[in-house]
C-alpha cells in the first residue's frame, strides 16, 4: 500500500518535480517508510511507500527497469505475484527484487495490457515506457485502490487521493453539479468519473487509460461483471452452491496471507469478519491479532457489538484488543477523519474506521476486512422487497424507494434556487439497470452496489481510514473469482432468510452459530445519527459559518428546519440528512475550498 503521484505534460515542457514533491508529499500517512521521485523528460513520478512486500530497498519506487525501458508507481498489492514470477522467470526474465511491484512490470512487458487480467489483487499503477512516451494507468476490478486525475491541454496529473491535487496546483475546484446531485441523492455514491469537483475526475474501475505524449487519452474497460447464468447454474443444488462458496473463500483469505509481515483481522463481530478470523485460524495463522471497536450508547441504541466479538476472539484464542471510544474523543477526532477523506462521505463509520485503524497501526501494518459481503451476497434489507418486482420498467422506481436518500423533487428543495439539475441519479440507475447482463431487477441492484456503491462508499471508506495511518486493509470478499462466483448464483440462495442466506450455511461448517444467527448488526456509532450536545454545536458550527453562507449552496429555511429537529430527518437507510450536508460543507471547509 502506498500513494502515487504524477505529471505528464502535453506542451513539450519540463515536468515540474517540484508540484509532484508535493502531491507526494500530501499523501504521506499512506505510506510512511519512504519516498522518491523520478523525472523523465516531460514526465514525473512520485511515490510513498508503505513497505509489506520485500521491505528491502530493492523494492523501493518509483521502480525502474532499465534493460526493458519501463518504470512503475504502484499502490496495492498482487497476490500472486509470486506465481507469476515463476512463470516469467521460465519466460527468460530476470529479477532483481523478491516484491510485487517488479512482477508488474515484467508481466505488462510479456503480456501488454492483457497481464490485467492476470493480476490477483487491489491495485492502481501508473506504468510507462521510455521509449515510446506512452503512459499507462490502470486500477483493479472492483476499485479497491483508489486513482485521481486532473487533465487539460497542457498536462495531466494524477494521485491516490484527491486532495493530494490540489498542492499540485492548477485545479478547478468548483463544485460539479451532476456529483452533487449523486452526493445528495444516491446516498452520497458519487460514480466515476466524477468527483464532488468539476476539476478532478477519478479513474473507473476496471479500467486502464493510455496517455500519449500528445495528450491523447483513451481509457478501455478491461473486466466487467456478469450475472448471467446457464442452465446447469439455475439448476445447482443450493448444497453445491454452499460448497463452492466456501471453497473460494477460503482461497481468497489465504491468498491474502501473502506478506512479509504478520496479518490481523478488524473483528466487527459479524458474520463476515468472525467468518474470515475462523478462516485464518483454520489456516494455521499462529498469535492472530484482533481488534474492535465500540462507542457510547445513544437513547436505546448500543455502540458496541463486543459480545460478538469477544465470542469469536475467545473461541479461536486471538489475541484479541478492545478499543472503547468516549463521546468526548469520537468528537475530538472528527476533523482528523474528515481530513483523512479523499471525498467526502457521510457513513457513520468513517470515524470509526479512523479510530480503529489509529490503534491497529501500533500493532499491525496488515488486516483482513469483511467489506463487500452484503453487497456480493444479497445481505442488506432492500434485497429481498426487489425480488417480487417482475417488471423490469419499475426498477428504478423500486429501488429508488429503498436506497436513495432524497427524491429529486425533495433535493432540489434543498437547494439554492439558482442551482437547476436534471435528475442524475435516476438516469444513472436506469442507464445501468438497462445494460445487458443481468436480466431480473434484484440482480441489476446487486450488479450496481457491487460495482458501483460498494467501490464509492464502504471500500473508498476503508482505504481512506487505514491509508490515513498507513494500515493496508485487504479485502477477501472481494476476490473477482468470489465476485464471479456469487454473481453466478440465483438471487433467491442470497436473499433468503434475511439475506446472504448461502453465505451463512457455508459458514456454519466454520464458525458459532451464535454469530450467525443473531440480528443483522451495522457499524454502530450513534451520536452521528443522533445529533445531541456538542455534537450538534458542530454540525451548526459548519453550517452556520461565513463560509457556508457565502456559499449559497443550500436553502436557509430548508436548514433551520432540519436542525431544529434532527431526528425527524433520517435517510431510509438510517443516516441523518443534516449530518449529510453538514459533512459536504466540513470537508469543503477542510481543503480551503
Amino acid at each position: 500500500m502506498c500513494g502515487i503521484a504524477g505529471e505528464i505534460r502535453f506542451d513539450k515542457k519540463f515536468a515540474d518535480v517540484r508540484a509532484v514533491a508535493d502531491m507526494a508529499e500530501a499523501q504521506s500517512r499512506r505510506g510512511p517508510d519512504g519516498e522518491g521521485v523520478f523525472s523523465l523528460g516531460s514526465r514525473c513520478f512520485g511515490h510513498r511507500r508503505l513497505s509489506i512486500m520485500d521491505l528491502s530497498q530493492r523494492a523501493h519506487q518509483p521502480f525502474v527497469d532499465n534493460q526493458l525501458g519501463m518504470g512503475i508507481v504502484f499502490n496495492g498489492a498482487i497476490y500472486n505475484h509470486h506465481e507469476l514470477r515463476a512463470e516469467l522467470a521460465e519466460k527468460g526474465y530476470q529479477f532483481t527484487s523478491t516484491g510485487d511491484t517488479e512482477v508488474i512490470i515484467k508481466a505488462w512487458h510479456a503480456w501488454g495490457p492483457a497481464a490485467l487480467d492476470r493480476f490477483y489483487g487491489m491495485f492502481a499503477f501508473a506504468l510507462w515506457e521510455r521509449d515510446s512516451g506512452i503512459t499507462y494507468l490502470a486500477r483493479d476490478r472492483l476499485g479497491i485502490k483508489p486513482l485521481y486525475y486532473t487533465i487539460n491541454t497542457e498536462r495531466l496529473h494524477f494521485a491516490s487521493a484527491l486532495p493530494a491535487l490540489l498542492h499540485g496546483g492548477g485545479v478547478d475546484t468548483s463544485l460539479d453539479l451532476e456529483a452533487l446531485h449523486h452526493y445528495l441523492s444516491f446516498h452520497a455514491v458519487v460514480p466515476a468519473p466524477h468527483t464532488i469537483l468539476r476539476g478532478v475526475r477519478k479513474l473507473p474501475p476496471a479500467s486502464y487509460m493510455t496517455v500519449h505524449p500528445d495528450g491523447e487519452c483513451k481509457i478501455q474497460q478491461w473486466w466487467q461483471l456478469d450475472f448471467t447464468r446457464g442452465a446447469d447454474e439455475e439448476k445447482r443444488s443450493f448444497e453445491d452452491w454452499k460448497d463452492l462458496v466456501l471453497e473460494t473463500l477460503q482461497r481468497s483469505v489465504k491468498r491474502r496471507l501473502v506478506a512479509d509481515v504478520p496479518v490481523g483481522v478488524l473483528l466487527s463481530g459479524g458474520l463476515d469478519s468472525s467468518l474470515i478470523t475462523g478462516l485464518l485460524s483454520d489456516a494455521g495463522t499462529r498469535d492472530l491479532r484482533t481488534y474492535s471497536i465500540g462507542f457510547e450508547a445513544v437513547d436505546s441504541e448500543a455502540g458496541d457489538e463486543f459480545h460478538y466479538s469477544d465470542l469469536v476472539a475467545r473461541h479461536y484464542g486471538t489475541i484479541h484488543e478492545k478499543l472503547h471510544i468516549p463521546a468526548a474523543d469520537l468528537l475530538r477526532a472528527l476533523p482528523d477523519a474528515i481530513t483523512a477523506m479523499a471525498e467526502p462521505m457521510v457513513s457513520h463509520d468513517c470515524v470509526a474506521f479512523y479510530l480503529l485503524s489509529q490503534a491497529v497501526s501500533r500493532h499491525s501494518r496488515v488486516v483482513q476486512s469483511g467489506q463487500g459481503a452484503d453487497e456480493v451476497f444479497g445481505g442488506y434489507h432492500w434485497y429481498p422487497p426487489l425480488t417480487d418486482v417482475n417488471d423490469p420498467s419499475k426498477g428504478l422506481d423500486a429501488y429508488r424507494k429503498v436506497f436513495f436518500d432524497r427524491s429529486h423533487e425533495e433535493m432540489l428543495s434543498l437547494l439554492s434556487p439558482d442551482i437547476r439539475l436534471e435528475d442524475a441519479s435516476g438516469h444513472f440507475v436506469a442507464a445501468h439497470f438497462a445494460r445487458p447482463g443481468a436480466d431480473s431487477v434484484v440482480d441489476r441492484a446487486l450488479r450496481l452496489d457491487t460495482t458501483v456503491m460498494l467501490v464509492d462508499d464502504p471500500v473508498k471508506r476503508v482505504d481512506n481510514m487505514t491509508m490515513a495511518f498507513g494500515l493496508e486493509a485487504r479485502v477477501p470478499f472481494l476476490d473477482h473469482e468470489l465476485v464471479e462466483l456469487a454473481a453466478r448464483i440465483p438471487a433467491r440462495h442470497k436473499v433468503a432468510e434475511g439475506g446472504k442466506h448461502v453465505l451463512k450455511e457455508a459458514a456454519r461448517k466454520v464458525i458459532p452459530k451464535e454469530v450467525i444467527d443473531r440480528p443483522k448488526g451495522y457499524f454502530p456509532v450513534p451520536a452521528l445519527k443522533y445529533l445531541r450536545g456538542e455534537f450538534l454545536d458542530y454540525v451548526r458550527g459548519a453550517l452556520d459559518s461565513r463560509r457556508a453562507r457565502e456559499r449559497g449552496l443550500f436553502r436557509r429555511e430548508e436548514i433551520d428546519r432540519m436542525l431544529e429537529d434532527p431526528d425527524r430527518h433520517i435517510t431510509p437507510l438510517r443516516g441523518s440528512k443534516i449530518w449529510q450536508v453538514a459533512l459536504l460543507e466540513s470537508w469543503l471547509q477542510t481543503h480551503g475550498l
